[in-house]
């Protein structure tokens, strides 16, 4: 059975252990609600490291929206079936007293490739994650951590915190898993409404179709806007936003083709805000 760690000194304990050993470890961060995306982060973890650590932590800081946090699903008992076939070799799942004890004051702030986007949309948000994401780097002591492309403006953001702050930690980036219909794996997905997890799955092919259209040509302008059209048309709620940036600064790339790009989009639907990203 796999232990469940809820203290830092118990984690530190059984880290101590395997680094004596020469063991190199890997992390998985989640805030539980697992899926099959955050199981391939798992199985890479498991093909990566000699010991693997996945953390549960519905992290308080990264909400700007308290309803938001207080509907995020809290599901231990099967998020830990979830992981016992794939023999992790702990669960580190800390009370928030545990993370944020009485008179903590620090915080961790990216700029740049964090400022746009989400950034924008939800104020305070990545200053949350980068901090959360720094403390349990520090935790685990981990060599190796492991995180979704589906959140590709956080992935960025972590990669340039570890630079910045020359954290001894390597951040490997994992591809984003899809249902058959093409809609990117998430914990949010469960909210959708019979018809809405029918109409969710044309924000990937409206996101395919700007590929589509940029190699034949079409000016990025007018491709984001026939996206916008078709999902205002699909029945979504809205559009925060369709994006076409520099895929590791996230700055606006619409006409440069010397570098990757990725087109990242934010849509509501049935109340629920989906977020997607894929490479052009």
């Amino acid at each position: 059975m796999t232990p469940v760690i809820r203290t830092v000194a118990g984690l530190r304990s059984l880290v101590r252990g395997w680094k004596a050993q020469g063991q190199t470890l890997g992390v998985v961060p989640t805030m539980g609600a697992l899926h099959d995306g955050h199981l391939s982060l798992v199985r890479a973890a498991k093909s990566g490291a000699d010991r693997v650590i996945v953390t549960i932590f519905v992290n308080p800081t990264q909400f700007n929206n308290p309803e938001d946090l207080a509907k995020y699903p809290r599901t231990e008992a099967s998020d830990a079936a979830l992981l016992a076939p794939l023999a992790v070799d702990a669960i580190f799942a800390p009370p928030p007293e545990e993370v944020y004890p009485p008179g903590f004051a620090s915080t961790v702030r990216v700029t740049g490739v964090a400022d746009p986007l989400e950034g924008a949309m939800r104020p305070g948000h990545f200053d949350g994650v980068a901090t959360v994401v720094t403390k349990l780097f520090g935790m685990t002591q981990a060599d190796r951590a492991y995180f979704g492309e589906k959140d590709w403006q956080q992935l960025q953001m972590v990669r340039r915190m570890v630079a910045d702050l020359n954290l001894p930690v390597e951040i490997i980036g994992c591809e984003t898993l899809r249902e058959a219909d093409g809609l990117a794996m998430s914990s949010r997905n469960a909210r959708l409404s019979a018809a809405a997890r029918a109409r969710a799955p044309m924000l990937h092919a409206a996101m395919t179709a700007v590929r589509q259209a940029l190699h034949a040509g079409t000016p990025a302008e007018e491709a984001l806007r026939r996206a916008e059209n078709s999902l205002r048309s699909a029945g979504f709620d809205g559009v925060d936003y369709l994006a076409l940036c520099d895929a590791e600064t996230l700055a606006p790339a619409a006409d440069d083709l010397a570098r990757p790009r990725r087109l990242l989009a934010a849509a509501w639907l049935d109340g629920v805000r989906l977020i997607d990203n894929i490479a052009v």
